[in-house]
């Protein structure tokens, strides 16, 4: 089956010294001081150095940052088992910008992480961890891809979705092609749909007294602008961006029924298909866990635990040892503990109602939760 197209003093019990003996003086004491801060320092460079090496052996840049051959393995659970299971999470405002220094970016990370557990015999089912509102919709696509081409590739490692305090839009999105999906009873879920967002500020400018100056090759080049009057807009411009948020929209749906029905055909009866009208709940409106399982868009109800279990089940393993495949700490990230990062591009906060503005880069498409990427 294809997919649908498109971080010293002396103590009370001591003698005194002897008179005879030499006495420490000030300068004595500054030696002292000036040979333990060089020693220090050493240390630290010799530190440096190892990491450094470390980076540059490893390809943390370059071509080896798109591979991920140096991903790390870590052992979250311990169980004494010769099987693993692959945790991979997907966490905060999915975007397709770099996540590092180093130009990593969720996509690729990804798709480093699938590529690690494809080639290990022992990984025996992926575990996707998914807590984000959703982001862009391109990125939210690609992850998309590579989960389907890794189960269409890799049938005998199922991947199970354990679905954190929130799966929307595009969190929903990226859970949609997984074997089996299991939410918290309070998870937000669901918000599927798509959105453009974006500001009209010529009141504002008016009332200062700006008046935008434009010389364009067609009368749509500068459409949806913020700096046109709204009786200066074209009725085309709302015609065109309707018609790209209709077919993100129809992409969706159709990544939503293939997903779940190769799910229901690989569980034989197990889980929950989706119901019949089932569209009628993606208008943009968050759902809890129970109402996602109601209308077949999770196939159980449960936490992190129970993804696992089920995980095992679907492996047809008894036990297994919970790994995931980190990046190696680089020279560049060793200098951001020194300093603040750079990297806030998708930091997410709560929308209070109190006009917060948008820290996500406005003119594009995302299948996102609103309310909560302010």
């Amino acid at each position: 089956m294809q997919p649908p197209r498109l971080p010293s003093s002396v103590t009370p019990t001591q003698s005194p010294p002897s008179p005879s003996a030499p006495s420490r003086t000030k300068g004595g004491n500054a030696w002292l001081w000036v040979l333990g801060v060089v020693g220090v320092l050493a240390l630290g460079f010799v530190g440096l150095i190892v990491v450094a090496a470390s980076s540059l052996s490893g390809g943390s840049t370059g071509g080896s940052a798109n591979t991920f051959s140096d991903l790390h393995e870590v052992v979250i659970e311990e169980n004494k088992s010769d099987n693993k299971i692959a945790v991979i999470p997907i966490e905060g405002v999915i975007m397709g910008s770099p996540i590092d220094p180093e130009g990593r970016t969720l996509v690729t990370l990804v798709k480093g992480q699938l590529e690690r557990a494809a080639e290990d015999d022992a990984v025996k089912a992926v575990l996707l961890k998914v807590d984000s509102p959703g982001g862009e919709v391109l990125a939210s696509d690609e992850i998309y891809l590579l989960i389907w081409k890794f189960m269409e590739d890799h049938p005998d490692k199922p991947v199970v979705v354990s679905m954190g305090s929130l799966a929307a839009s595009g969190g929903y999105y990226v859970s949609a092609p997984c074997q089996w999906i299991v939410a918290n009873e309070l998870t937000m879920t669901g918000s599927i749909g798509v959105i453009f967002h974006g500001y009209n500020y010529r009141g504002l400018m008016d009332k200062v007294g700006v008046k935008p100056s434009i010389t364009k090759s067609g009368k749509l080049k500068d459409m949806m602008s913020g700096e046109k009057a709204p009786e200066e807009e074209l009725p085309e411009e709302r015609q065109i961006m309707q018609s790209m948020i209709d077919e993100s929209f129809g992409r969706f749906k159709e990544v939503i029924r293939a997903g779940r029905k190769r799910a229901a055909d690989r569980n034989k009866g197990e889980g929950k298909p989706l119901v019949d009208g089932w569209e009628s709940m993606a208008d943009g409106r968050i759902l809890s866990g129970k109402s996602a399982l109601d209308h077949g868009l999770v196939d159980e109800i449960g936490n992190f635990d129970v993804a696992v279990d089920r995980a095992r089940k679907l492996a047809d393993i008894e036990d297994a040892n919970l790994v995931s495949f980190d990046p190696p700490v680089s020279f560049g990230s060793l200098f951001r503990m020194f300093g603040k990062s750079s990297m806030q591009g998708n930091t997410v906060r709560v929308d209070l109602g109190m006009g917060l503005p948008s820290r996500l880069p406005q003119g594009r498409l995302y299948f996102l939760s609103p309310i909560h990427a302010h």
